[in-house]
């Protein structure tokens, strides 16, 4: 736990690695990640910027294979978030590929 409470927004850039980009099934798993957490998550990519709990509006994002994704956070567990969803990112959504 880093103990960083101030509400501070704080940026991670990834790279998507899985075979089928952010789809459905993974931007499900994003956002069951980050509801799990007392933070405010968003996602940009090409300056696109949509809501960290929306399945829709991740993959409105199209990140294919290969592209980088901007997530942000504020809150209290805003650091929390950011390595969970780090660590689902690049752990490919579960998915074997």
């Amino acid at each position: 736990m880093s103990g960083r409470s101030n509400g501070e927004e704080q940026t991670r850039a990834i790279k998507i690695v899985n075979k089928r980009g952010l789809h459905a099934r993974a931007s499900a798993r994003f956002v069951k990640c980050a509801e799990q957490y007392d933070a405010t998550v968003r996602v940009s990519k090409d300056g696109h910027v949509v809501g960290g709990t929306s399945i829709m509006g991740l993959m409105m994002l199209a990140a294919s294979p290969g592209c980088t994704i901007h997530i942000s956070a504020s809150g209290s567990q805003a650091e929390e978030a950011l390595e969970a969803l780090r660590t689902l990112v690049e752990e490919r959504f579960g998915e074997d590929e």
